[in-house]
């Protein structure tokens, strides 16, 4: 008895999509999962897959031609995603073997394909970062987070961008064979153990915006600097001499989240930072990032990270 997994690829897929939980399932069957994990690689018709790194995967099945009962479904991402979510025989195909399969999930821009195959109507889901809006906009039917590593909505799964496949696949893992295995697969893999899924896919202060739109550039900029400033969205909007609707639409479709939210994320990360490095009572990180008091403070923290500031701190104090 073994648990079938299938993960599906398509032309111009990132290998990392594929080999990520590919490489989590197998180390998991060399720690003693019980029962084990048969992993395969589908291609629509059985050929090769040619990654958009240029390297080519051999597939092992035809999805065109499956028709056994699956645990787990896995579609992969890569740039080749949008005309695979275009092909109505591939999205066809991902539909049908979805409903042969216990659990559905995708890693990176594969939710645009779950998305297409309608999949994740009404549903909460995550992306790339940096496709998360373009997602939203053509799927007004999916709730979009552009924040989380991944997202679980009862038994559909997507992941965000590429190495992000290692969290999913750890937490399936630990779904089906508890933490103490997703441990020991984690530092098998020298990988941190364990991201929670609620936690950043990037750091705000990396997530630079479009280079070619100025004004979000500049406002990121300011708000990163002066965190214990005044960074309403009525006062980013009269810095940038725009009103809060435009400047609530240029947030929206360059960074995947609306200024307010853009704000609390990055007071938050910088929260992290100084909790993690720093001695400062929780009063004065507060203080130095922007919350107006510690309970605005640990309120952030359980939305972003699950955890109040102080058992974050206790976690993650470097010494």
């Amino acid at each position: 008895m073994s648990r079938s997994v299938v993960i599906v690829a398509f032309p111009d897929a990132e290998l990392l999509d594929i080999a990520c939980p590919s490489d989590v399932l197998d180390v998991a069957n060399r720690h003693g999962a019980r029962p084990r994990y048969d992993i395969r690689l589908a291609s629509l018709d059985g050929k090769p897959i040619r990654c958009q790194s240029g390297l080519t995967l051999a597939a092992q099945l035809r999805l065109d031609r499956l028709r056994e009962p699956l645990d787990t479904l896995i579609v992969a991402g890569g740039t080749g995603h949008e005309d695979a979510a275009r092909d109505p025989r591939f999205i066809t195909h991902v539909r049908r073997v979805a409903g042969l399969s216990r659990r559905v999930a995708s890693v990176c821009t594969g939710a645009t394909v779950l998305a297409a195959a309608g999949l994740l109507n009404n549903r909460r889901a995550t992306t790339h970062w940096r496709y998360a809006g373009r997602l939203a906009r053509a799927y007004p039917e999916v709730t979009v987070d552009p924040s989380p590593l991944y997202v679980r909505d009862g038994h559909v799964y997507t992941g965000a961008g590429v190495t992000s496949g290692l969290d999913l696949t750890l937490a399936l893992v630990e779904e089906d064979h508890g933490p103490s295995l997703a441990r020991e697969v984690a530092r098998s893999l020298v990988t941190y153990l364990q991201r929670p899924g609620n936690q950043a896919q990037v750091s705000m202060f990396l997530a630079a915006p479009p280079p070619e739109n100025r004004v979000i550039a500049d406002l990121a900029a300011h708000i990163a600097g002066r965190l214990d400033e005044d960074l309403s969205t009525p006062a980013l909007a009269g810095r940038a001499g725009l009103s809060v609707r435009q400047l609530t639409r240029l947030f929206s479709e360059h960074l995947g989240r609306t200024p307010g939210k853009h704000v609390r994320a990055v007071r938050t990360e910088a929260a992290s930072q100084l909790l993690a490095t720093t001695d400062l009572p929780l009063s004065a990180v507060a203080r130095r990032c922007g919350f107006g008091s510690t309970e605005t403070l640990r309120q952030a923290f359980l939305e972003h990270y699950g955890t109040p500031p102080s058992a974050y701190r206790r976690v993650h104090r470097k010494t």
